[in-house]
């Protein structure tokens, strides 16, 4: 039987703002869009939406400015389930803003990002102070990189003494200070993202090479993680620990609209599942069951799904390695 499970994010909030054209721009250069979305996103609030949506109890913790986006971005999430009486607002700034060209080909599509932070930036160590007494009520704590480092670190030292399990997503690439690694349960990184932070590259030209897998979990093992789990786009995942290197296939879809969150998505699906009660190998199904989804619908927090729509997903493809009424815990 499942469980309910209790999250905290510790993250961003981001408006998207998304310009679809057929081919990018090159430097100079002004090319005619063919569509132009809004979107609420932001890693944090992108994965404590999907945890919700998955049915987990969330708490949200970050900053947004004093303007339309972040009403905007609040709402979403707080209709979405997700308890954002931590989120503070900082009048001085913008909410964070994510300018996304999104080009569509016939061979699918791809972005290109560039964030500014915005209110994300101000939020301080001080306004987290409170999770040295309340963290300990939590199953998983969660994290991303789009936050000041000296906030993700603290929040990280927080749950390691209490026990709680962390999770960092190291995105967008940054620098890990030692402390967080230490304090990290499991990183997620994207195969890019633990190419460039660990300097060991992943091949998966012929198929995921396990054997890059496994460099990188040693040098990411050797500063104190204790799971590795990397995304691999349409080659699925790869999960690294001290019991070898597991390989979940990609869950495809007929049709891929936006990659922007999926991410996002997997990380959060996993999580939930994982503090749930499924084994990490049937978390990871989950997970990629969810992202597939969300790749096949436009914008980030809009495109998450709902636990009933991944448990259909799951019964559409005739996954067998758990009962998908197994998820109907998930929806009380």
């Amino acid at each position: 039987m499942l469980k309910k499970p209790k999250i905290l994010v510790v993250g961003s909030f981001v408006m998207d703002l998304i310009a679809s054209t057929t081919v990018a721009p090159k430097s100079g250069e002004t090319v005619i869009g063919t569509e132009f979305h809004t979107a609420p996103g932001g890693k944090g609030a992108n994965q404590a939406v999907q945890c919700a949506r998955l049915g987990a109890q969330v708490t949200m913790v970050g900053n947004v400015g004093a303007d339309s986006f972040g009403q905007i971005m609040t709402d979403t999430a707080r209709q979405a389930g997700v308890d954002v009486s931590h989120v503070g607002v900082d009048p001085s700034v913008s909410s964070g803003v994510g300018h996304i060209l999104l080009e569509v080909t016939g061979d699918g599509a791809q972005n290109r990002i560039t964030v500014v932070p915005g209110a994300n930036h101000t939020i301080t160590t001080d306004q987290i102070a409170w999770l040295a007494d309340a963290i300990g009520e939590y199953d998983m704590l969660m994290l991303q990189f789009e936050l000041p480092m000296a906030v993700t670190v603290a929040a990280a030292r927080y749950a390691k003494a209490a026990g709680v399990p962390v999770m960092v997503n190291p995105a967008p690439a940054a620098p890990i200070p030692p402390e967080l690694l230490s304090c990290a349960t499991y990183l997620s990184p994207n195969e890019h993202e633990a190419a460039a932070i660990s300097g060991h590259p992943i091949s998966v030209e012929n198929g995921v090479n396990t054997g890059d897998i496994e460099a990188v979990w040693r040098s990411f093992n050797g500063l104190g993680v204790e799971n590795l789990i990397i995304t691999l786009g349409e080659h699925g995942s790869a999960a690294a620990g001290s019991k070898g290197v597991f390989l979940t296939p990609c869950v495809k879809m007929p049709h891929v609209a936006d990659p922007t969150a999926a991410g996002d998505s997997f990380v959060a699906a996993f999580c939930t599942g994982l503090c749930a009660g499924l084994p990490q190998g049937e978390a990871l199904a989950f997970a990629s069951h969810t992202a597939a989804i969300t790749v096949s619908r436009m914008g980030a927090m809009p495109s998450l799904p709902t636990v009933a729509e991944v448990q259909a997903l799951l019964r559409e493809r005739g996954y067998t390695g758990f009962d998908p009424a197994l998820l109907d815990a998930l929806k009380s």
